[in-house]
């Protein structure tokens, strides 16, 4: 076991950090089973920083925040390079009395998600995204996966080091990934960009190992005194441990040597199997940086100079009107194969139909097209002097291509304006272009916290079975198929059955959940629950006019003469919004809707609401929760309860007057802790706030 270890992180270091492999992806892969098979064999023998652990154990329950050691901070563009010489000519003037004249690295600029890897003695103990630049999420379980991510440096480095870099999905294996979705029926991925930051979001660690992500190394945090003085050095010390940067990066003592080395990437970037769009230049000496300091949001001692996006023409063919998992309809070009940024390009966006109307685009046109961020090809304008005499008209789908369903036209300012269409939506939840994604989020564990259905579940079961899971009420059926899911791989008894009694618990939420699981336009968990404090059940929902839906937003005059009271503070501080409230009222009157909340009431799910009060006047009212230790406070929740979920409690707190933020600021009054409470604990004491434990919190809650 010793040795197969050794032997697949040397192949790991040969590979990312020498490119130079001593084994083939089979052999690798053949390698790593054995050894699997092995730990479970011999579970004393445990490694928590075996090549094994990066296959992930099974989903996490959701997102800690951590602040950053140091802030990550954005970085300044610019697209010239005129702009580059007088950014070089101010770095030189302002460092002219600092120490020796500047020296500055040049670094690809890969287009991925920028993580920070934290290393404590050594170890790989925490992995956070970027989030506001001053805290992130931690997504360790899916940056363990990482091939190219050590777990343990390769020579203990006392204290804490933490890495910055780029995390990305390489131009193959996005292929891999989008042949694989299309061949189970799946929509496929835009770019490796955006499908990158959803694997490492996904809260399933499987996820991420099956899509091979890579990391490169672009900087730092926290580090120890003393190891290294500057970008060049320390890439080099972090190359030695086993963390890799890119072999393109070079060192420049001037500005003609950082513009060959931007000419020169421009040609050698092409030839990669990873997207990048420009090139990140930064002064090398660290005490030279800081005394550059920063700007209120990026550093003064680091640009990056993008690319100009290659365009070239074609003619446009036809166009194809694609749904996306929000409903949205996205004209799509057909044109003629033309070569661009050293790929075949047959299919351009063309963002949405009132760019195409500001634009004058017709099929049949000659147009210019170019990819943006040298990733999604785009159709830029027109040359209206080769438009053929049959050109034709684009016309915007008036029901949905894929379901049928009724459209809905969005528009800037409200102004329906054809010119100023931003948007075009299929407002069915159930049409088929949006059911996986509908599925994935009822199920999650904000809406109907369905333990065990999780993407993964949600795609094996559609893709290896012919068990239904079309609609949320298929969900509630998967009982009749018990014997199938314990066929499936990795379904076993145990998890099957957790599998179904997290279904069958998930039928009680009540009405508030329902709506906010069913992806409705605007009506997110907030809004259903404003809705459920209106309303005591779907069929009083249902019958709603439209107004009912938005007591708050009523003038004086029609409040008086709908018998509510003239001041709006006395009305329910609740309910839909003027503009949201006929585009929900629409939906619910809908043969789809209807069709919807008959399922859900057939299969046994509660549509009764667990937030309606009634006032004593017989109408509806926010509850009035009294006078206890939570009213008017807001409250932090943080660590592990025993007691407890954490939604489950934030929705008890909710019910009893508080207000549940997620992050600890001068404005919280409470923070709750339980077991391995984290830096929110930290940031409550130094701020001063009170911090309650869980027995604490069980003394004061209703008995």
């Amino acid at each position: 076991m010793t040795e197969l270890r050794d032997l697949l992180k040397r192949a790991d270091r040969a590979y990312y950090i020498e490119a130079s492999p001593i084994m083939s992806d089979a052999e690798y892969d053949r390698l790593l089973a054995e050894l699997k098979q092995l730990e479970a064999e011999h579970p004393e023998l445990d490694d928590p920083d075996s090549p094994t652990k990066r296959i992930g154990d099974g989903p996490i329950g959701g997102f800690e925040t951590f602040d950053h050691a140091l802030p990550m901070l954005s970085i300044d563009n610019t697209y010239s390079e005129e702009d580059l010489a007088k950014w070089h000519e101010r770095m030189v003037r302002l460092l002219k009395d600092n120490g020796d004249p500047p020296r500055f690295v040049c670094d690809p600029k890969i287009d991925g998600v920028a993580i920070s890897l934290r290393f404590e003695d050594g170890r790989l103990v925490r992995c956070l995204t970027r989030g506001d630049g001053t805290k992130g999420d931690e997504v360790s379980h899916a940056i363990r996966t990482v091939r190219s991510v050590p777990l343990k440096l390769d020579e203990e480095v006392p204290g804490v080091l933490e890495v910055r870099g780029e995390v990305f999905i390489p131009d193959p294996e996005f292929a891999r990934i989008n042949e694989e979705r299309e061949a189970a029926g799946l929509e496929p991925f835009m770019n490796p960009r955006n499908a990158c930051a959803g694997t490492v979001k996904n809260l399933d660690p499987s996820v991420a190992a099956e899509r091979r992500l890579r990391f490169v190394a672009h900087g730092r945090g926290a580090m120890p005194e003393g190891f290294a003085s500057g970008h060049a050095e320390f890439l080099e010390k972090i190359n030695t441990l086993g963390v890799p940067s890119s072999p393109h990066t070079k060192v420049c003592k001037s500005l003609d040597e950082i513009v060959e080395t931007i000419r020169s990437f421009d040609k050698t970037r092409r030839d990669l199997d990873y997207a990048t769009d420009g090139m990140v230049i930064r002064v090398d000496r660290f005490a030279q940086q800081d005394s550059l300091g920063v700007t209120s949001k990026s550093p003064r001692w680091i640009i990056a100079y993008k690319y100009p996006a290659e365009r070239t023409t074609t003619k446009l063919l036809r166009v194809e009107h694609q749904v996306g998992k929000t409903g949205k309809i996205t004209p799509r070009a057909v044109m003629e194969p033309v070569v661009l940024a050293g790929t075949t390009v047959r299919h351009a966006t063309l963002h949405n139909y009132g760019n195409i109307v500001k634009k004058d685009i017709k099929i049949g046109d000659t147009v210019e097209v170019q990819k943006a961020g040298e990733i999604i090809p785009q159709v830029e304008g027109v040359i209206r002097a080769e438009r053929p005499k049959d050109a034709e008209k684009i016309v915007p789908p008036g029901e949905c291509p894929i379901c049928g369903g009724p459209v809905e036209p969005e528009y800037r300012d409200g102004a329906e304006d054809p010119s100023e269409e931003t948007a075009r939506r299929c407002v069915n939840p159930e049409c088929p272009a949006q059911v996986r994604e509908k599925l994935i989020w009822f199920a999650g564990r904000k809406q109907m916290d369905i333990d065990g259905l999780g993407e993964s579940t949600i795609d094996q079961i559609r893709a290896e079975t012919d068990i239904p899971l079309e609609s949320f009420a298929d969900i509630f059926r998967l009982h009749e198929h018990r014997e199938k899911l314990l066929l499936l791989d990795r379904m076993g008894e145990k998890k099957v059955q957790n599998l179904l009694d997290g279904i069958e618990k998930a039928k009680s939420r009540g009405l508030a959940r329902v709506l906010g699981g069913m992806g409705v336009r605007h009506i997110g968990e907030s809004t259903a629950k404003s809705l459920a404090r209106l309303f005591p059940d779907l069929d009083a929902l249902l019958q709603a006019e439209e107004w009912q839906l938005r007591p708050k937003t009523l003038s004086k005059s029609e409040a008086v003469e709908k018998g509510l009271d003239a001041d709006p503070k006395d009305r329910p501080e609740t309910g839909l919004g003027s503009l949201t409230a006929p585009i929900f009222h629409a939906y619910l009157q809908s043969e789809a809707a209807r069709k919807t909340f008959a399922q859900l009431r057939e299969v046994g799910v509660d549509l009764t609401s667990k937030e309606y009060r009634a006032r004593s006047d017989g109408q509806a009212a926010t509850p009035e929760p009294g006078d206890g230790p939570f009213v008017g406070k807001t409250v932090v929740l943080t660590g592990t309860l025993e007691h407890y979920e954490r939604q489950e409690l934030s929705e008890i707190l909710e019910s009893l007057g508080a207000k549940v933020t997620g992050s600890v600021s001068k404005n919280t009054d409470l923070v709750i802790a339980g077991e391995k409470a984290g830096s929110k604990l930290d940031k409550a004491k130094k701020l001063g706030i009170e911090i309650w434990d869980e027995k604490t919190l069980l003394e004061h809650l209703p008995k």
